[in-house]
C-alpha cells in the first residue's frame, strides 16, 4: 500500500487550502480548510474503485443531484448548541443568530505522508475562541476497502458547555444513491434496520449500502469503545446524512435527563473515530468483523 498526499490547490478546487490524499496511487479524499464554508471538510471521498460516495453540492452542481442542507459538506465534525454559538449549521450564506465558524489554524502532513495532523478553532460569532480541536487523520485502504481514522481531542479555551440538540455531530453527506427511497440499506450493530428503527438509538456502529453506479457499496462508521458515553447515539437519516451524536440524549430520547455536558477552561475530552467504505452490504462487508478488531485496538 502506498499513499500520497499533496498539499496545494486542486485542480478546479474553490477552496484557498486543501490536502489532497491518494492511497495506492488513486485519489481518495482532499481535505479541504472551508474558509468559504465556516468549516473544515474532507470531500469528495472515493471507494477502492474510485466511485465517489460523497454528495458533490454545494461544492459542485451535478444535475439531479438533492440540493438541501447548503452546510452538509463532505465528511466533517461540528456542533450546533456551543454556548449557545452554533457550529453545525453555519454555512455563511445563512443569517441564523449566533453562528460561528471553525478554522483551521494549521495542518501538517505526518507519518511519512500517510496521515494528516490539523488543529482547527471553534470560534463564536465574535471571534472568541470556544475549543481548539486537535485532529489526527490516517488514511488507510487496500484493493477493496478504504478507512479514514480520526483521533480528535477538544481542549476547553474557556468554561464550555454543549448543549442537548440532535444536531451534530460527526458526519457525512452522502451520494443520493445512499437514500432509502432509492434503495439504500441501514444497519446497525443490533441489528436494526432502517433509519424509523436506528435514528435516535445507540449502537457501536451503523452502515449504510447502496448502488452506486452499477457497484453494491458500504460506508460504516465506527465508534470506538474508549470514547465518553459509548456507544453513541446515531443522527441517521434516510435522506443521505449520516452522522453519530455522543453530545445530545433527550434530543434522541426524551425519557432521558437534559445533557448539558461542561468542560472547564484547560479540560479535555477525547474521540476515536473510523469511516469505512467497502464492498457489498453490511454482511457481505464483514462489517462486525472489521469492528471487532479495530475496538480492540
Amino acid at each position: 500500500m502506498r499513499i500520497l498526499l499533496i498539499a496545494g490547490l486542486a485542480a478546479g478546487a474553490c477552496f484557498a487550502q486543501d490536502i489532497a490524499v491518494k492511497v495506492d496511487g488513486k485519489p481518495f479524499t482532499i481535505f479541504n480548510y472551508g474558509k468559504d464554508a465556516n468549516k473544515p471538510f474532507l470531500a469528495p471521498i472515493r471507494s477502492a474503485s474510485g466511485k465517489i460516495v460523497t454528495r458533490r453540492f454545494p461544492m459542485e452542481k451535478v444535475e439531479g443531484e438533492s440540493k438541501d442542507h447548503l452546510h452538509h459538506r463532505g465528511l466533517w465534525f461540528s456542533y450546533d448548541d456551543v454556548n449557545g454559538t452554533k457550529l453545525w449549521e453555519n454555512d455563511p450564506s445563512y443569517t441564523k443568530p449566533h453562528m460561528g465558524p471553525e478554522v483551521v489554524r494549521s495542518a501538517e502532513l505526518k507519518e511519512g505522508g500517510k496521515a494528516i495532523a490539523a488543529v482547527i478553532e471553534w470560534r463564536d460569532e465574535k471571534g472568541k475562541v470556544l475549543l481548539v480541536e486537535n485532529r489526527d487523520m490516517a488514511f488507510a485502504g487496500d484493493a477493496n476497502v478504504r478507512t479514514i481514522d480520526f483521533h480528535i481531542t477538544l481542549t476547553a479555551a474557556q468554561d464550555v458547555t454543549l448543549g442537548d440538540t440532535k444536531e451534530g455531530a460527526f458526519a457525512i453527506r452522502l451520494d443520493d444513491a445512499f437514500t432509502e427511497r432509492r434503495g439504500m440499506k441501514m444497519v446497525d450493530a443490533d441489528g436494526r434496520e432502517k433509519m424509523a428503527n436506528i435514528w435516535g438509538k445507540r449502537s457501536n456502529w451503523v452502515d449504510y449500502s447502496a448502488t452506486l453506479d452499477g457497484e453494491k457499496l458500504g460506508v460504516a462508521m465506527f465508534d470506538h469503545p474508549s470514547n465518553p458515553r459509548h456507544p453513541t447515539y446515531w443522527h441517521a437519516r434516510d435522506y443521505g446524512l449520516f452522522a453519530l451524536n455522543p453530545f445530545g440524549r433527550q434530543a434522541f430520547d426524551p425519557k432521558q435527563e437534559e445533557s448539558n455536558w461542561k468542560i472547564p477552561t484547560g479540560q479535555k475530552i477525547e474521540f476515536r473515530w473510523r469511516v469505512l467504505i467497502h464492498p457489498g452490504d453490511a454482511q457481505t462487508g464483514k462489517v462486525a468483523d472489521l469492528y471487532k478488531e479495530y475496538s480492540a485496538k
